[in-house]
């Protein structure tokens, strides 16, 4: 039969009952918007939460773990030799907690193609003298340019520059929770004892905020020579090397090859945060189920319309039959007033969901707690409206299949003998 004529007859009986047609298009239409709003926020709040830490995660870091030695003296001796040795309370050897010849794994690791940068870094604990209080806390001591250029370091400066902490001599940034405690104002000096019992005086040039609150009570920043000086070690002492890799999902593999090449102690990042990326994938999993009960319950109403316009055309679709319209003519009428209103209420839905996206990007985000984040969260990535299209497309066909096969299985003549 002539397509243009099957259109046409579609065409009319959506017009027919307009009211119908239209009811089913909003409840598409109400959930592609939804599905959107609900996926873009929800993992727009992913990357938000994931960032508070991953920005500051090296994707590899290269350190010296602390660790017993495998080869225990009774292991050595003679008369042990063949037999098993149970060793209780077995405390860890002479490690050195530097790296050992890091400046030629520096620069090995920044000439591999597949790393963005490297850069050191040295971490060691302290007590922050408060009068007579001695409050634990650590200090890392980086090279600021390369901690800003790839871990955003002055982002989270929230008052003070980054910069002056290589600028200016026996400096610090503190932890915003920490200066609240020490009560230190920015140019204020603090004294910082370490573990070797001795006593330092750094001047405060700004504070750091991460967004967690536990570790901006305890973490500080100065520069690796000052921190170089605290611990009386020579300007080669580091104990990590942060790596960033291009391409985040190599971690693993160059975490890998990295410590047998260098024969050190390697952790990438996936390791590092499995639960920020198992929490992730849960509150993704959420967003998606939510979203799909939504267009299943928008193509049952289509179903429902669809039935009920089966039943009210009968005499309709009799003659359609009667006139030389075959039973496949007919299931694509059916078939196609189903996918028209799936294809325009997902297309307004897409259009409203953009925008409900964009409202709430641009509602204000305001808190001491997270300093980086002005507005609330929105993922505008292109696969969610893929998906929400796709969605509406399939779950529409299907809630007009069975309704079609019914009508296209009519009988003219028992309608016709009916009346």
């Amino acid at each position: 039969m002539n397509s243009k004529l099957i259109v046409g007859i579609a065409k009319s009986l959506l017009l027919a009952r307009w009211r119908q047609t239209l009811v089913a298009a909003v409840g598409v239409t109400f959930s592609i918007a939804m599905f959107i709003t609900l996926l873009s926020f929800m993992n727009g709040l992913n990357d938000m939460l994931d960032s508070l830490i991953l920005n500051r995660t090296p994707h590899v870091r290269l350190y010296n773990q602390i660790k017993p030695s495998e080869n225990q003296p009774v292991n050595a001796s003679a008369e042990f030799k063949d037999s098993y040795n149970f060793i209780s309370s077995v405390k860890s050897g002479i490690t050195r907690q530097e790296i050992y010849n890091s400046g030629p794994i520096m620069q090995a690791v920044k000439d591999d193609s597949r790393v963005l940068g490297a850069t050191p870094k040295l971490n060691t604990q302290v007590f922050y003298n408060e009068g007579t209080i001695d409050i634990s806390g650590s200090i890392s001591g980086v090279d600021v340019e390369e901690e800003m250029r790839l871990f955003n370091f002055e982002d989270y400066v929230t008052a003070g520059n980054a910069i002056d902490v290589k600028n200016v001599a026996n400096s610090i940034i503190l932890g915003k929770g920490l200066a609240d405690i020490l009560v230190a104002d920015i140019g204020d000096v603090v004294q910082v004892t370490t573990v070797q019992g001795e006593r330092f005086s750094l001047k405060v040039v700004g504070y750091f905020q991460s967004g967690i609150q536990e570790i901006d009570k305890v973490q500080s920043y100065a520069s690796i020579g000052t921190v170089q000086k605290l611990l009386g070690k020579p300007n080669n002492y580091i104990t990590d090397i942060q790596v960033k890799l291009h391409n985040l999902e190599m971690a693993p593999a160059v975490a890998q090859e990295y410590s047998q090449l260098f024969n050190i102690d390697a952790e990438d990042i996936q390791t590092a945060n499995a639960q920020f990326e198992t929490g992730s994938n849960i509150r993704s999993l959420i967003s998606y189920s939510v979203g799909v009960v939504l267009l299943i319950v928008a193509g049952f109403g289509i179903f429902n319309i669809l039935n009920m316009m089966i039943y009210e055309k009968m005499d309709s679709i009799a003659i359609l039959k009667a006139t030389g319209f075959s039973g496949k003519d007919v299931n694509r009428i059916f078939l196609l007033i189903s996918l028209s209103i799936g294809f325009f209420g997902g297309i307004v839905g897409l259009v409203i969901g953009f925008v409900f996206s964009v409202i709430i990007d641009n509602i204000p985000f305001v808190t001491a707690a997270l300093p980086t984040i002005k507005t609330y969260p929105i993922n505008y990535s292109p696969i969610y409206y893929f998906i929400a299209g796709s969605f509406s497309l399939i779950t529409t066909y299907f809630a007009g299949f069975f309704p079609a096969r019914k009508a296209s299985k009519v009988d003219p003549v028992e309608i016709i003998r009916g009346k």
